[in-house]
């Protein structure tokens, strides 16, 4: 694995880049690695890289022993797997995750990132990559401690997610034991059917809590939520800035854990991530893996299927509270210690992350 150089912007000047990336599979003298979809997940690896330069920890979102999430924080080396300033990082974008791949069938889904070595081609982390603004439209009138984040998760995300449980529980003693802790749930016949399954969801979703507290002690980062803060509703961006939040593979169920009063006849979208991850544990532990996509296209209980489901600010409150999110710990003049070369004059992300406002901030002195 090398980093790649295909093309290089302008005949003179810095070449632009991004901090702590020196094996990567894109090359950021290529315009196309500025656009929103590339720069939304390559610019947080190097936030993640400089934070750690700087000795600053992402704050790590985990699970206890009675599943309750609970903040701590996790070093950088433990997000990716290997220093993030190591020689022998290597930031691969949009790319399979083969320790993945054996648990599911069908299309093969990328992930955002996969940290791996440059020099043994060994595979470290598939990360997903949420890059989130601060305060979303539903908390930017509130006053500052009270702001958050819309997150929002992809159906792919799901099955990572289950790939890292039935990777917990691999060999005959350990799907005997996913076995066991997913039985109690009463025979369904249809279960495409939402008043069928919602008969039975609280025990669906009680089995599923089980396997998470079961996996207490081997939970794994899934999901890198960095967030750029902004004046309430301005688009300008305050002066604490960037933070980091990770979420453990099995915080991210919490997000889905049912907290109103169960319908008998609808699923919503949070109810359904559950019951997606029912099937692909119970479909693993019959077949040695599961269909993904057979699972989401059959299993939508009318809902549309481009997104798992999506949390608001005033949802994701309660699980990211804490002085980082209030005060993110990465200014808004550092930002220039991460696009390096000019980077920013090429950004065409979406919204308040672009080059018109974060331009003048990469030029100051800090």
């Amino acid at each position: 694995m090398a980093k790649k150089k295909t093309s290089f912007i302008g005949e003179e000047g810095p070449r632009p880049d991004l901090f702590g990336q020196k094996h990567s599979s894109r090359d950021y003298s290529d315009p196309d690695c500025w656009g929103k979809n590339q720069f939304n997940s390559s610019f947080p690896a190097s936030l993640v890289a400089y934070m750690s330069s700087k000795g600053v920890n992402p704050v790590y979102l985990r699970v206890n022993s009675s599943n309750v999430v609970e903040h701590t924080y996790i070093t950088p080396k433990d997000v990716f797997g290997i220093d993030p300033l190591s020689d022998e990082a290597y930031y691969n974008y949009e790319a399979g995750y083969f320790p993945f791949e054996k648990y599911y069938s069908g299309k093969r889904e990328h992930v955002d990132l996969v940290m791996g070595n440059a020099r043994t081609s060994e595979l470290y982390r598939g990360l997903e990559v949420k890059l989130t603004a601060l305060p979303d439209n539903t908390t930017k009138m509130l006053n500052e401690d009270k702001t958050s984040c819309e997150i929002v998760m992809r159906p792919p995300t799901i099955c990572f997610l289950a790939c890292s449980i039935c990777q917990h529980y691999e060999g005959e003693a350990g799907k005997e034991k996913l076995r066991r802790l997913l039985s109690g749930v009463p025979q369904v016949r249809h279960w495409e059917e939402p008043g069928e399954v919602a008969a039975v969801y609280q025990q669906i979703e009680d089995a599923v809590l089980r396997v998470s507290k079961d996996m207490v002690d081997k939970q794994t980062p899934l999901i890198i939520q960095p967030v750029w803060k902004t004046l309430g509703n301005k688009m300008i961006l305050a002066d604490d800035c960037l933070d980091v939040f990770v979420w453990s593979n099995l915080a991210v169920i919490q997000m889905c854990k049912n907290t109103e009063q169960i319908s008998l006849t609808k699923i919503n979208r949070f109810q359904r991530a559950i019951i997606w991850i029912y099937l692909m544990l119970f479909d693993y532990l019959a077949y040695d893996k599961f269909n993904y996509i057979t699972i989401v296209k059959d299993h939508s209980y009318g809902n549309a299927n481009d997104k798992a489901f999506s949390m608001p600010g005033t949802k994701t409150y309660p699980f990211l509270h804490c002085n980082e999110l209030t005060h993110p710990r990465i200014s808004k003049f550092e930002i220039k210690k991460i696009i390096l070369g000019d980077g920013q004059k090429y950004l065409r992300p979406e919204r308040r992350f672009d080059k018109e406002n974060i331009g003048d901030f990469i030029l100051e002195a800090v």
